[in-house]
């Protein structure tokens, strides 16, 4: 290794997927130098990952690519980007509309996007190479990863090449998918549950099928429920409107490209022919994988090398991007000397329970839940009962998107719940509590509190006697806590966020919220950047 070039670093991020080029740009706006590893040169041309929700496009807002991305939209916004839930198949007469995130919209700063992973990753990697701490090393991959008391060695290769060398920096992060090298490398376990269900990837043209399907005006997204594949969907996704698709559906074990007619099973899904040209067609393992741990010692999984489950609802790139965020002011704060090492620790504490309920109660639940209804429920053999399930299983659809609502309410570094733990189960409401995210407000100003967050902490004073901002503001000092104090009498806001001080984490959530003039300002910022 001593005979390598070597090259100094603060992160390494090995892994320049959607995740990986978040987090570096999450580091480089705060001022750490990191340099990304990614071993492909341009974004792959697969339609994965398209859902992207509201408090995803909040990161794209602070990281300055929302116009961007925007603008990259495949379909023409005017058309809509919602769901639908088909019984049997698509042109079968049962549906109901599906994942509708628009119910939540109040409560976040932005509105949701739709758009293909490549074009995602284009965005990001444009926006990277306007920061000058980020330095991305494309068409190279990781080889060896090792760590010690003072940082961690990175050695890596070109592609198809033999220039080989050494990146030394103080943190490591893998971003590099459900095979990560660098989760196996570091020595962190996984916990993974099969599903023994062989999926497949469709990515296909078909003009016929746009004409078929306007009868669902605004859609861009289909979930077929077949009583015969016991709760697994038939998934069918626009890339862009009128042309291109991709389709996820259950096959038999052993199926190739070779020995199964695809055409013929998109035609019944659908209910009715058309043309189709295929572009790609690819095999995955239905499975859950979740690691036993975040972080050993200076090394940190974050997105698919942390936690990895099947394309259902769009919850992985979204959790992902949040995993970047969470670890993208924890590491600044620590890099730069106003945290100690251990807030590192609630990265794991915070985001890995956040996945576990993910999966647990949204994905695995929905699963069964619709195996149940597939079983118990025909319209063949009772219509009107069958109909009236139908109409509950819509309103569920609804109350579904209010309840995935992550939090970290029990997270030891939020004056929470103690003991009740990180969650993606919540309810969305206007309340500012802690541990969960901040609602958007117009200030007296018209602004947006969002437009006047700070990239450190936030306290936001509704009404506030001076001298308790004051005390905030001099404990911040003390402490050496990046803080904006944003002072306002909106009475609209007192009012929706019930109280009058609300001191506001760099990734948007509540830390602490209260109406105490007299709170301890030094006692309170202090427990947001030291565990308890």
């Amino acid at each position: 290794m001593s005979d390598l070039k070597q090259e100094d670093t603060e992160v390494v991020i090995v892994g320049g997927g959607p995740v990986g080029i978040g987090l570096a740009i999450e580091l480089g706006q705060r001022g750490i130098h990191c340099v990304v590893v990614e071993r492909y040169t341009s974004p792959q041309p697969i339609p994965k990952g398209q859902n992207l929700t509201q408090r995803t496009m909040e990161h794209f807002y602070f990281w300055g690519a929302e116009k961007a991305l925007r603008a990259a939209r495949t379909i023409p916004r005017e058309y809509g980007i919602g769901g639908l839930t088909a019984y049997g198949t698509l042109l079968g007469g049962y549906t109901y509309d599906w994942l509708q995130r628009e119910l939540v919209r109040p409560f976040y700063f932005t509105d949701n996007e739709r758009l293909p992973q490549y074009a995602t990753e284009a965005v990001l990697r444009q926006r990277a190479a306007e920061i000058p701490e980020v330095r991305t090393l494309y068409g190279w991959s990781a080889e060896e990863v090792n760590q010690d008391v003072d940082g961690v060695h990175v050695v890596i290769a070109k592609r198809g090449g033999d220039d080989r060398r050494v990146l030394r920096a103080r943190y490591l992060v893998g971003c590099d998918g459900s095979r990560s090298l660098v989760r196996e490398q570091s020595g962190i376990t996984q916990i993974r549950t099969d599903h023994d269900r062989l999926m497949v990837l469709l990515v296909f043209r078909s003009e016929g099928l746009h004409q078929l399907l306007e009868r669902f005006p605004g859609k861009s997204y289909y979930n077929v429920l077949d009583p015969e594949l016991k709760g697994y969907w038939k998934f069918f996704g626009r890339v862009d409107l009128g042309t291109t698709w991709f389709f996820h559906a259950p096959v038999p074990l052993g199926t190739t490209k070779e020995n199964f007619d695809f055409r013929l099973y998109l035609h019944s899904a659908v209910g009715a022919e058309f043309d189709v040209e295929f572009e790609h067609i690819g095999f995955w393992d239905l499975r859950f994988a979740t690691a036993d741990t975040y972080r050993k010692g200076r090394i940190f999984i974050a997105g698919d090398a942390a936690h990895s489950h099947p394309p259902y609802g769009g919850y992985g790139i979204n959790t992902g991007f949040e995993d970047a965020v969470n670890l993208g002011w924890k590491l600044p704060a620590v890099l730069q000397g106003w945290a100690g090492s251990g807030l590192l620790d609630t990265y794991d504490e915070e985001r890995r329970p956040v996945f576990e309920t993910t999966a647990r109660d949204f994905i695995e639940r929905a699963i069964a839940a619709d195996r149940h209804f597939l079983d118990t429920y025909n319209p063949d053999r009772d219509r009107s009962m069958f109909e009236r399930e139908w109409e509950a299983r819509s309103s569920g659809a609804k109350a579904e998107i209010n309840a995935f609502e992550p939090n970290y309410r029990g997270s030891s570094i939020v004056w929470g719940s103690p003991g009740s733990g990180c969650s993606a189960l919540g309810s969305h409401r206007f309340e500012a509590r802690a541990g969960h995210h901040l609602a958007p407000l117009l200030l007296s100003s018209g602004r947006n509190i969002y437009e006047d967050l700070g990239q450190g902490f936030s306290l936001l004073g509704l009404d506030v006697d001076e001298r308790t901002l004051q005390s905030f503001e001099e404990a911040a000092k003390q402490l050496r806590l990046p803080l904006k104090i944003i002072r306002d009498t909106c009475d609209a806001g007192r009012e929706r966020y019930r109280a009058r001080l609300i001191l506001i984490r760099p990734d948007q959530f509540v830390a602490w919220a209260s109406s105490d003039s007299n709170a301890d300002g030094a006692e309170i910022l202090r427990r947001t950047i030291v565990a308890g």
